[in-house]
């Protein structure tokens, strides 16, 4: 984000647990393993980098990230190399940002299919485990590119056996600052996410620009810093003087901003034309016509009665409707992509990428809506929109609190059993299109998110996947399942209805979709005007300590953003390079 500079020390911290046998003679696994010198040997979290892999004897060598290939200019997953004895060759890969170990894999010269870890696990648990050392398990099959110096790699039921394992350390570095009282330099609250490609720092700034009570008399839209009543429609000022703002900073960025302006009445027919979206284009230089889309709605919820003021329910000790600000619901996702689009738009893609920012999710989304519908379906029937990526309502779930700091305590659990004051809200990814809830119908979608999940991400111990069980209710499925699963929390699962705009994707286009989200019905502020940022941090303040960490609510807040915001950027990345069909089509 561009903002005014900060002083800061940039200093490593491991995020997850010490580096434990990543240098000396435990770093070198199994044959050849010694035979490839790996530099650095310590890599910086979360940034593209060079790596360079010097060959002492004749092999091949298998690196399991997203990499940039020097012949294309795009991101791509893993790539096998061949090299010579005295061979060197510099590869520029993408560290993950969440987790302390990363792995080359050696074998013979020309080798062709190689092991990889499972899908619920990290490349670090899998060599700790000997997954390297079995002929058993999951395995993929190089295969040469066109026009390109670095072979690709696909999955196949074959591992080709056993592989030598080079280990590397990866470390993030943190943002800190001296603290007088302990004599020592420590992490801000939020610095050991606030560093990388993307990070939930960037987008916590964000989150706090747009959200600013702070009174601005010459504003006269909503007389404040931030961008607040974002009420979609109806003549609304402030609406349009948000929207101004979000059209001029995704054009900083670089985009080709353009405003699909609508009208309402009924779904599909006209009033209100103060309504639009705002979509930010880098189109993609190999298939133009094929878009993947990211978005978040950026309206908030209206006062039910415009003639009333809005009142705050930690006064009035009841709910009534609306919200000025919205940080929750839905500027943090607003938030999401901005930092997103903001780190993306200098990529080369080959499918062009489109960021919106959606109207009218609120009345019952209708800008995806008519942007599906419209935009892309009559005016554009050329274009088939290969995924889509929805941000709404993330950052209140694990690792913070989860009961209600103000409010009734009452209403952090309903009667299906929804987490208690003292319990943890789970992190949702959620998928579909889907029929049914007791098996996958979009597996391969769930399979990414999972990959993703389990060693960027960081969360192979806290990540489960739920399908309902036939004992188990339609209705009430997903909280029996997980339940039954001993409360896990971070759940993906595919849903049969949807809340916010990924339904326009899936019902009019049929698009395979992906959303993030954490807590919705439990939590006191949804659509009330206490939905402020000062909200989000009490609700995930944990009392000072969160996981054997002292960590603030700022601190889990700004953890939680950062685990999207990077779900996002690494989904990115991959759908880019391989879309994901429809099982239904």
């Amino acid at each position: 984000m561009r903002s005014a500079p900060v002083s800061f020390l940039l200093v490593g911290l491991f995020l997850l647990a010490p580096l434990s046998g990543c240098f000396g003679a435990d770093a070198e696994i199994g044959p050849l393993s010694g035979q490839l010198q790996v530099t650095p040997e310590v890599l910086t979290g979360g940034v593209f980098q060079g790596v360079t892999l010097v060959a002492e004897a004749d092999l091949a060598a298998f690196i399991p990230y997203l990499i940039i290939n020097p012949s294309s200019g795009y991101v791509q997953n893993s790539t096998v190399v061949d090299l010579k004895a005295g061979e060197t060759i510099q590869i520029t890969l993408l560290a993950p940002p969440r987790t302390d170990t990363a792995v080359v894999m050696v074998g013979e010269y020309g080798r062709q299919e190689w092991p990889i870890r499972d899908l619920n696990e990290s490349w670090r648990t899998w060599i700790d485990e000997d997954g390297h050392d079995s002929a058993d398990g999951n395995g993929i099959l190089r295969m040469a590119q066109e026009n390109s110096s670095l072979d690709q790699v696909i999955n196949t039921s074959q591992t080709g056996g056993p592989a030598g394992i080079v280990k590397l350390g990866i470390i993030r570095p943190a943002i800190t600052s001296w603290c007088e009282e302990c004599g020592e330099f420590v992490a801000d609250q939020g610095g050991r996410f606030a560093t990388g490609l993307v990070n939930g720092m960037t987008t916590y700034n964000y989150l706090n620009l747009l959200t600013d009570e702070s009174t601005d008399v010459l504003d006269l839209a909503d007389g404040a810093q931030g961008y607040l009543d974002r009420w979609a429609g109806q003549g609304n000022l402030a609406y349009e003087d948000g929207a101004q703002w979000l059209i001029s900073e995704m054009e900083s960025f670089g985009l080709e901003v353009m405003t699909h302006r609508f009208q309402f009445t009924d779904i599909f027919s006209k009033q209100n034309p103060e309504a639009y979206n705002i979509c930010g284009y880098r189109w993609g230089t190999e298939f133009k016509d094929e878009w993947m889309v990211f978005g978040a709605h950026f309206d908030v919820a209206p006062p039910a009665n415009t003639a009333l003021p809005i009142a705050d329910p930690h006064l009035l000790g009841s709910r009534t409707y609306g919200t000025r600000v919205g940080a929750y619901d839905n500027t943090a996702g607003t938030s999401m992509v901005l930092t997103v689009a903001e780190a993306m738009a200098d990529f080369d893609t080959r499918r062009t990428i489109v960021f919106c920012l959606w109207s009218g999710e609120e009345g019952g989304k209708r800008g995806s809506d008519y942007w599906t519908e419209y935009y892309v379906k009559e005016d554009n029937p050329q274009v088939t929109i290969t995924n889509y990526v929805n941000l709404d309502m993330a950052g209140v779930n694990w690792p913070g609190g989860g009961g209600a700091p103000h409010g009734d305590p009452a209403l952090s659990i309903d009667d299906t059993g929804y987490p208690k004051d003292d319990e943890v809200w789970p992190m949702r990814v959620y998928i579909g299109p889907s029929q049914d809830y007791d098996k996958l119908n979009q597996p391969e979608m769930v399979r990414l998110a999972m990959w993703i999940g389990s060693d960027a991400i960081g969360v192979e111990q806290q990540v489960q996947i739920l399908v309902g069980q036939p004992e188990h209710d339609e209705a009430t499925w997903k909280v029996e399942d997980w339940l039954d699963r001993g409360r896990p929390e971070l759940i993906i699962y595919e849903d049969t209805t949807a809340r916010s705009d990924h339904a326009s994707f899936q019902d009019n286009l049929g698009t395979v979709t992906m959303g993030f989200g954490g807590l919705v019905d439990g939590y006191w502020c949804y659509h009330q005007v206490c939905d402020t940022l000062e909200e989000m941090e009490d609700w995930m303040d944990t009392g000072g300590k969160s996981y054997g960490e002292e960590n603030s609510g700022k601190d889990n807040l700004v953890n939680s953003l950062d685990m999207v915001t990077w779900w996002a950027a690494y989904s990115f990345f991959h759908l880019d390079e391989r879309p994901v069909i429809n099982s239904y089509l």
